[in-house]
């Protein structure tokens, strides 16, 4: 299969490494013309390193030009922040084909941007999470610790769930669970959950020392607690918006026994025993500050005025999050209004997530 893979960090140097050593075509499209020439010059190749040894993938191929990597790609796979995704939405739309499928490994509802990007018919679909715990080590190496093993995946149009999920399943044998539409697949987003309270409740060490690990030393259980109540807000919101479970709560994380999460069991575990999380956060520049705590946050308090819930540990995490970066606690950044959704009532978001946009 052809597979295109846009952009230049941790997830999309992952989609590649691991599509090309599965025996897919893979195309990866950066656009900083430098890394992409010293990519070339290197020999093209992605180095990844897991618990089974090193090995070297080979992308088909690695450009700058978009059209190029796109072109006649069954899947496209786009692991970006969400903070880019309106940038690339914009660039990516007018070049997509009739029978396309566009994947966003985690969304934040950018389903749903993307498609009014979007004149071709095409299937975009978003799931809760990265497929890898994985960080670069070098320009051209990564480091998987952990492969998913279950993704939900929620599709916009969800007509074209079928089409969708089976070109991702074949990228992604075993491990791909349908769970309805867009906004359905948006409300699995971990990353809104897990990171808000850690970075915010972990201001002072990230501040203080040079170096910190939020998901070791700085996961203790009161910030434990305060992530579950968080996450029953989530579930909540689901719960009201007809989405039933597995709800994929975040608490099997960090759990040995019982329901396997995204990544399976221990996964925390080995997250922090990899030691690649010990890093350097500057709070008011860090994604988990304004693509998780202002985006992701932003996606869940609009939520929850649709469906009437309330969600006080929502608001207070984005309000604080906005003062750390010393903007107004306005809750913006990705709300339902900001995809095309605004001003309608639950039947109506219901009907466009099923069937697109007039």
């Amino acid at each position: 299969m052809r597979i295109a893979a846009p952009g230049g960090g941790n997830g999309s140097f992952a989609a590649a490494a691991e599509f090309a050593l599965a025996g897919h075509e893979v195309r990866l499209w950066r656009r900083d013309a430098a890394a992409v020439q010293a990519h070339r010059a290197a020999g093209g190749g992605i180095t990844v390193l897991d618990a089974a040894g090193t090995h070297l993938a080979q992308p088909a191929l690695i450009t700058q030009d978009l059209a190029e990597a796109v072109r006649g790609a069954a899947l496209i796979l786009c692991p970006t922040p969400a903070t880019a995704q309106a940038d690339i939405a914009t660039q990516l739309g007018p070049l997509l084909e009739d029978g396309q499928v566009v994947f966003l490994p985690p969304g934040t509802l950018g389903s749903v941007l993307f498609a009014r990007h979007c004149k071709a018919r095409v299937a975009f679909a978003e799931t809760g999470t990265l497929p890898w715990l994985v960080r670069k080590r070098g320009p051209h190496e990564i480091a998987i610790t952990v492969r998913a093993k279950r993704l939900p995946v929620g599709v916009f149009p969800l007509d074209l769930a079928p089409q969708a999920l089976a070109v991702i399943g074949q990228a992604f044998p075993g491990v791909i669970e349908d769970c309805g539409d867009a906004l359905s697949g948006a409300l699995m987003n971990a990353g809104a959950i897990i990171h808000p309270p850690l970075i915010i409740m972990n201001a002072g060490p990230l501040e203080h020392f040079p170096k910190w690990d939020i998901h070791n030393e700085g996961t203790q259980p009161a910030i434990r607690r305060t992530t579950d109540a968080l996450d029953a807000e989530r579930i909540a919101v689901r719960e009201a918006l007809g989405y039933d479970g597995p709800h994929f709560p975040l608490a099997d994380h960090y759990a040995s026994e019982g329901p396997e999460w995204m990544y399976g069991r221990k996964s925390h575990d080995r997250l922090t025993q990899s030691g690649d999380w010990r890093e350097r956060i500057v709070l008011t520049e860090h994604r988990y500050m304004l693509e998780d705590t202002r985006l992701g946050l932003s996606l869940i308090i609009s939520a929850a005025e649709l469906a009437g819930v309330e969600v006080p540990l929502a608001r207070g995490f984005s309000a604080i999050g906005a003062a750390i970066r010393g903007e107004a606690p306005d809750h913006q950044g990705r709300t339902l209004a900001d995809v095309g959704l605004g001003g309608m009532d639950p039947a109506q978001v219901r009907e466009v997530l099923h069937h697109g946009f007039p």
